[in-house]
């Protein structure tokens, strides 16, 4: 797990870098949660998910947003943020050519910055959105969401209320040809606190799953939570 410090936009981020010994590994990027809140590529949830896409066999990458940590920069708003993501995917790429897949997850804010990464980058195959801000931000321009993927959330969320990323997650899942899975974490709040290794476990079987039907097919649609 190397640290790693590459060019964002607005001067140097600082990474963590694992790279799969696997020939055309499929790759990965981690997004943190809101860095004016305590964000940082070091955030359990994170730091879980890194771990998880890393023994799924992925080339993984979770970096500090400008301003955090090492990172130069200062916060702009979700906007430069997005541009330090665009710019980590392009670092990444260049050590994986010829990645077999190519994957975003993102906790809470870095959710939301993910799945704008969605719309940005065609390349995208699946997603991970853990506990996304949907009673906060706009998620109006997933319109339509261009790829497949899992949201997680805890039903006892005091931040983001569970039923406002159910209807996120129900309105993508009725767009033709995507299939999103939506999955409560029951009695789990924002920060997931004694229910991370649930959180990481769904990921991981979601994962299995989509990997497994990977390249023939996109990924495979599990019993949605009610």
């Amino acid at each position: 797990m190397p640290d790693v410090i590459f060019n964002g936009p607005d001067g140097r981020l600082e990474g963590r870098y694992h790279h799969s010994k696997s020939p055309n590994a499929p790759i990965a990027l981690l997004l943190h949660p809101h860095p004016q809140h305590g964000g940082t590529m070091n955030n359990k949830v994170v730091y879980g998910l890194y771990h998880t896409f890393v023994r799924r066999g992925f080339s993984t990458l979770r970096f500090n947003f400008r301003g955090v940590g090492r990172s130069q920069g200062r916060f702009d708003n979700g906007q430069g943020e997005l541009s330090d993501a665009a710019a980590a995917l392009d670092w990444m790429q260049g050590f994986n050519a010829n990645a077999g897949a190519c994957w975003v997850a993102g906790f809470s804010f870095g959710a939301w910055i993910g799945m704008q990464l969605l719309m940005r980058r065609p390349e995208i195959d699946g997603f991970v959105s853990v506990a996304p801000p949907a009673n906060v931000y706009d998620f109006s321009f997933l319109a339509p969401c261009p790829s497949s993927g899992l949201i997680v959330h805890g039903d006892a969320d005091e931040l983001v209320p569970e039923p406002s990323a159910a209807k996120l997650a129900h309105k993508l899942s009725a767009q033709r040809n995507i299939r999103v899975k939506y999955q409560t974490i029951a009695g789990a709040n924002h920060f997931f606190g004694d229910h991370l290794e649930t959180l990481t476990g769904t990921v991981e079987s979601y994962l299995s799953a989509a990997m497994t039907e990977w390249p023939a097919a996109p990924p495979l649609e599990l019993a949605a939570a009610p």
